[in-house]
């Protein structure tokens, strides 16, 4: 599975550029977190190769890019959570949940 790396604020422009054509996942990582770790492998086991064809999916390491996190949670004007999953379409946030609530076939049910 071949996540883009979501380290500039500078991504986000293209976020909303790309999700015109096909949507955008976006996973909010804490990596100190056990339930992060703990939704970010159950997505990643659901993730079929096929996925990456209709969604460009970012991962971001929020330890590491917090004011990236918060700058998110503004563009897309959703809550702050993690772990979280944010599903950009056509600029804007349609889908948006966090910890066990992320669910891989409410998040594949969203492509174009």
């Amino acid at each position: 599975m071949s996540w883009i790396k979501l380290e500039d604020a500078s991504q986000l422009n293209a976020i909303k550029e790309e999700s015109n054509e096909k949507p955008v996942v976006i996973f909010k990582h804490s990596t100190s977190c056990s339930i992060s770790g703990m939704a970010w492998n159950r997505l990643q086991r659901n993730w079929k190769d096929g996925d990456s064809e209709k969604f460009t999916p970012y991962y971001l390491d929020l330890l590491s890019y917090r004011a990236l996190s918060n700058a998110i949670a503004e563009e897309f004007n959703v809550t702050h959570a993690s772990p979280q999953v944010i599903v950009v379409k056509g600029g804007k946030a349609v889908y948006n949940n966090s910890h066990m609530g992320i669910n891989y076939n409410e998040i594949v049910s969203l492509e174009v």
